[in-house]
């Protein structure tokens, strides 16, 4: 790529960028090698007013928060993000922040577990990356901003993620789900204690909730691992699925799966959700 400005690797990377690795179906149809300018502009939380601006040179002043939510969009390496942030006129994020690649043989694996609704998530709880199944259970999160794709802001935050998100109930108890979500929150400060964004998550929640700041005060050291939830899903009624948690520690990434028990009305609520999102697609 003999252009290295900010415009000419936006398209370069979103030409490269296959559309089945972001969630959209390949089709006939298709004109664009890679991910059409409406659906980075869909996944970064853009208008597709302002990504074509920004490929055509004529926004010139990015934000960080922009720049970030563009990278994850197009699933960019440390280093091509790095390069992305630079060709902004911004300095590249230190290693030691969260961060939110989702490398290629990860999102291979979750892509054959398409039948299950998963959703692959930072050290601090933002949502990196979901399939059909994981907006059949949850809804779409491609609707909200790119800060508002975050778990702890869902729970705790008074957002648009807090309405998104429908309700979930955890056979560990009351608060059980919550407690750990602040836990993880807590050890994810000690490994990044340096992260502005990071920081400015904590900070914000503490203000917002009080709960959160009763929990953050007593934090211990919950391991979010395997749970029985039930989400209040607003066409299906109460979906009772097993959920696990798997936790990547080299890329410090976390698979959330849900699964249902052969015979059991959840594995029939999931086959719904499958075929619902068959139909759709035709």
């Amino acid at each position: 790529m003999s252009d290295l400005s900010f415009g000419a690797l936006l398209r370069g990377w979103r030409d490269r960028l296959d559309p089945a690795d972001a969630g959209y179906a390949r089709s006939a149809r298709r004109r664009a090698p890679g991910l059409r300018r409406e659906e980075l502009a869909e996944l970064a939380g853009l208008s597709v007013e302002y990504v074509l601006r920004l490929e055509q040179g004529r926004a010139t002043n990015p934000s960080a928060q922009v720049v970030s939510a563009i990278a994850r969009a197009l699933r960019l390496t440390p280093a091509e993000r790095d390069q992305l942030f630079r060709a902004a006129g911004l300095l590249a994020p230190r290693d030691h922040t969260v961060g939110t690649h989702v490398p290629p043989s990860i999102r291979r694996l979750v892509a054959r577990l398409g039948d299950l609704p998963i959703g692959v998530f930072a050290a601090d709880w933002s949502l990196l990356w979901w399939n059909d199944m994981w907006t059949a259970l949850h809804g779409d999160p491609s609707g909200l901003p790119p800060a508002e794709r975050n778990l702890a802001r869902a729970l705790f935050g008074t957002g648009e993620g807090r309405w998104h998100l429908y309700p979930v109930s955890s056979a560990a108890g009351q608060y059980a789900f919550e407690t750990a979500i602040v836990a993880d929150l807590r050890e994810a400060v000690g490994r990044y204690p340096a992260d502005p964004e990071l920081a400015t998550l904590v900070d914000g929640l503490r203000r917002a909730s009080p709960f959160f700041g009763e929990l953050w005060a007593v934090a211990g050291m919950e391991q979010l691992a395997g749970d029985l939830k039930t989400i209040s899903h607003p066409e299906l009624g109460d979906v009772t699925l097993d959920c696990d948690v798997l936790t990547l520690p080299r890329v410090d990434l976390r698979i959330v799966t849900y699964t249902a028990a052969p015979g059991t009305r959840g594995a029939d609520q999931l086959d719904l959700m499958r075929a619902s999102r068959l139909s759709e697609a035709r």
